[in-house]
């Protein structure tokens, strides 16, 4: 896994257990849910990622009791221990989540961002989001002038692919722009009211 998905990674395994100490099937199935909508998840870069958060010291093991029987206790290990996240590890998830440059609104990145905005700062959000519709815009740009130049050179069933891709983005962009606005109105809506709770009171005579 390069570097960025192994960020991408990272945020997602740090957000999950932020949320709730998780055995490693219940985190795998988790991460599946959530980076499977996005991009194929390997199941075997979960465990070198779970194995360099913990030297990091960002999650630990929560063990369960040694048992008797040797066969037993590492079977029991295996199956019960549950992944905990850290002060360090709060930290640094706090730390990622202010993150708001190319690597946060890539097609690899932005749906993992985004499933952990409830925890994002407004002002980050709005980052991401316009960063993402400025992406797509340009790609948007490109698909158009690849369509201009070879629609009379294709054949019909490649010519609706282009057309379902190039729909795709711009309901993607559509989508954004309807979040954006209410992130806006939101933050708007947020200064103006402290505003007013910040004015001073007229007070009689």
């Amino acid at each position: 896994m390069g570097r960025k998905g192994a960020g991408v990674l990272e945020l997602a395994v740090l957000g999950l257990l932020h949320e709730s100490p998780m055995h490693g099937y219940e985190l795998r199935k988790r991460l599946n849910m959530l980076l499977g909508m996005f991009r194929a998840f390997s199941y075997g870069s979960l465990y070198p990622c779970l194995k360099q958060l913990l030297a990091n010291g960002l999650i630990i093991e929560d063990r369960p009791p040694e048992e008797p029987n040797v066969a037993i206790a590492l079977q029991s290990r295996r199956s019960k221990i549950v992944y905990k996240l850290t002060a360090e590890g709060k930290e640094r998830l706090q730390e990622l989540l202010t993150e708001a440059g190319p690597a946060s609104w890539e097609d690899e990145g932005f749906g993992v961002h985004f499933a952990f905005f409830s925890h994002t700062r407004a002002d980050v959000r709005l980052r991401i989001l316009e960063g993402r519709r400025s992406r797509l815009e340009e790609r948007l740009e490109g698909v158009r002038a690849a369509l201009a130049r070879t629609r009379e050179r294709v054949d019909s069933y490649t010519l609706e692919l282009q057309n379902h891709g190039l729909e795709s983005v711009e309901r993607e962009v559509r989508w954004l722009n309807e979040l954006i606005g209410r992130e806006r109105a939101e933050q708007e809506k947020a200064r103006t009211s402290g505003t007013t709770q910040d004015m001073p009171r007229e007070t009689d005579g």
